[in-house]
C-alpha cells in the first residue's frame, strides 16, 4: 500500500479508533524516554476522525486518566490534559483534509502546542522557577530537550496511528 494510502484516506469506525487510542494511551505504561509518548498522536487521531467534538476530546482524556491512574497523578496534569484537548480541537481544523503534508504539519503544531502549554504549567505550578518573565523563559529553555522527544514521538506515533487506522475494516473514503 505504501504512500498510495495518502491518496484516499478512509474513515474507520469510532469504535476502532477508540481501541487504537486506548492502546496508545496504555503504551505510556511501557518504559520510555521523557516525553517520548503517543499523546500527540492520540489527540490528532481523535480530532481527525471522530466528528463529535465532545467524544473526540473525551476518548483520549479518558484513556489518559486510566493510564495516569496507574502511572500516578502530578501537579501539571491539568495543563497536560488541556494541551491534549487543545490538540484535539486544533486537529478538527488542521486535518479537515487528510494528506501527508497536513498530518506532518499537524504533528509539528501539536508538539509546539504541547510544549507551550505544559511548560507554562510547569512554570506556574513548580517553585523551581521564579514567577517572573525571566522565570518563564527559564522554564521554556529547560523544556527544549523534552520538546525534541515530543516532536519525534509525535511524528512516529502519528505515522503509525494513521497507517493503522487505514488498515481497519469497515472504512469509507472521506476525501481524495
Amino acid at each position: 500500500m505504501g504512500l498510495n494510502m495518502f491518496k484516499h484516506f478512509q474513515q474507520p469506525s469510532w469504535q476502532w479508533l477508540a481501541v487504537i487510542i486506548l492502546f496508545l494511551a496504555f503504551s505510556r505504561l511501557i518504559p520510555h524516554a521523557p516525553n517520548f509518548t503517543p499523546l500527540g498522536a492520540m489527540a490528532l487521531l481523535a480530532g481527525a476522525y471522530i466528528k463529535n467534538l465532545r467524544l473526540s476530546i473525551a476518548i483520549p482524556l479518558l484513556a489518559m486518566l486510566l493510564s495516569d491512574a496507574v502511572i500516578g497523578f502530578h501537579s501539571t496534569l491539568l495543563f497536560v490534559y488541556g494541551a491534549v484537548a487543545l490538540i484535539v480541537i486544533g486537529s478538527h481544523f488542521w486535518l479537515r483534509r487528510l494528506s501527508l503534508v497536513s498530518i506532518t504539519l499537524a504533528s509539528l503544531m501539536s508538539a509546539i502546542a504541547f510544549y507551550t502549554v505544559t511548560n507554562f504549567g510547569s512554570w506556574l505550578t513548580h517553585d523551581m522557577y521564579p514567577h517572573t518573565a525571566s522565570g518563564l523563559a527559564q522554564a521554556y529553555i529547560a523544556g527544549i530537550p523534552f520538546f525534541k522527544n515530543t516532536l519525534l514521538s509525535n511524528l512516529l506515533f502519528t505515522a503509525i496511528g494513521f497507517y493503522a487506522s487505514q488498515q481497519l475494516p469497515g472504512k469509507q473514503i472521506i476525501n481524495s
